[in-house]
């Protein structure tokens, strides 16, 4: 199967009606209370974020981090930090070629981890990496994703792949706040019209009251609207209502246009909770506490993710009471993702 404008393409006939491919796709129907009692140990929750034990706003300490991170070098620090203590061996995560194409790549040092810093905006490939990991691995491995792929880890975890390594080595999952992912073999003719992609450095989505695709390359800086990428988006993405990546151990995201260089940071498991207390104690991140109003504005916009996802679904499926792929959610959370 190969990926082709934002969907699945089956090249070769398969006689398996719901093999690990259906199973492990978040997109196919998903049990959310499931998967949430399976990775979080809770029951799913009506909270616009998802289970969270703790929110802070954090950034890395250390200066090379820093000039290579997105925003707070936050997610780098951390899995860095996960390295040099044991408590992972190699961490599954996506990379840029030269050309800025990003592939799934396995990191076993802080250098490798510098390579895969910044976002390119495009769909990731980490679980493609993870299931080329050969079966008898053992290493204890860390995983960095968005929302929909920190699902389909989920139900890996919920019921493991056949013929790949054990979910059971993935010590650590860091969840990457997404609003949507640029298909590649569409965005990259339009990218290679503003620049030269390998002279592009890093790409940018300045918070409001901007809107703007930003491209920054060794020379210069090159500015367009986001409606002008905006036909490059994954169509698959106005169907998935996980901006938090809720399935994690840790979510990260930028803390906003009045807090450049810091990152939000959702602690969601006991895991995640002791890798960042460890980060503070060892000096490598910086933290302090995410304003309310700052965190009221991450909810609601987080909630206006899932009623835009629940309402596109609906119209998709003809039926309020056909939600695709989404299911196992208390009564309550869908009748108020339908209330306007």
């Amino acid at each position: 199967m190969v990926v082709h404008e934002g969907r699945i393409v089956v090249l070769d006939k398969c006689t398996i009606q719901e093999g690990d491919c259906y199973k492990h796709c978040p997109r196919t129907y998903t049990d959310m209370n499931a998967l949430s009692e399976t990775v979080l140990g809770v029951p799913y929750t009506d909270d616009e974020l998802g289970h969270v034990l703790s929110i802070h706003m954090a950034k890395a300490t250390d200066t090379q981090i820093k000039k290579k991170a997105q925003d707070g070098g936050t997610v780098t620090t951390l899995l860095a930090l996960a390295l040099d203590e044991g408590v992972i061996d190699a961490v599954v995560c996506t990379r840029m070629d030269e050309d800025k194409v990003p592939h799934g790549f396995v990191a076993h040092s802080t250098d490798e981890l510098l390579q895969c810093a910044g976002s390119s905006y495009e769909t990731g490939f980490a679980l493609e990496a993870y299931r080329k990991i050969p079966h008898e691995s053992s290493e204890k491995l860390g995983v960095v994703g968005v929302g929909c792929e920190t699902e389909a880890l989920a139900k890996m975890k919920a019921e493991a792949p056949k013929n790949s390594v054990h979910p059971d080595h993935i010590q650590l999952t860091v969840g990457l706040f997404c609003g949507w992912a640029l298909r590649s073999s569409a965005f990259h003719p339009f990218l290679r019209s503003l620049c030269d992609p390998s002279q592009a450095v890093k790409f940018d989505i300045p918070h409001s009251p901007h809107y703007t695709f930003d491209v920054y390359t060794k020379s210069e800086t090159k500015s367009v609207s986001l409606d002008e990428i905006r036909p490059y988006i994954n169509p698959a993405c106005q169907y998935c209502w996980d901006m938090t990546a809720e399935f994690s151990d840790i979510s990260v995201g930028s803390a906003g246009s009045k807090f450049p260089g810091w990152n939000t940071v959702l602690i969601r498991t006991s895991r995640g909770a002791d890798l960042m207390e460890l980060a503070k104690e060892k000096g490598v991140v910086e933290t302090q506490e995410l304003p309310e109003w700052r965190l009221s504005h991450l909810k609601t916009v987080a909630l206006n993710r899932k009623k835009t996802a629940i309402k596109n679904i609906i119209e998709k499926s003809g039926d309020k009471n056909d939600l695709l792929y989404i299911g196992g959610l208390p009564e309550n959370i869908t009748d108020n993702l339908l209330k306007d």
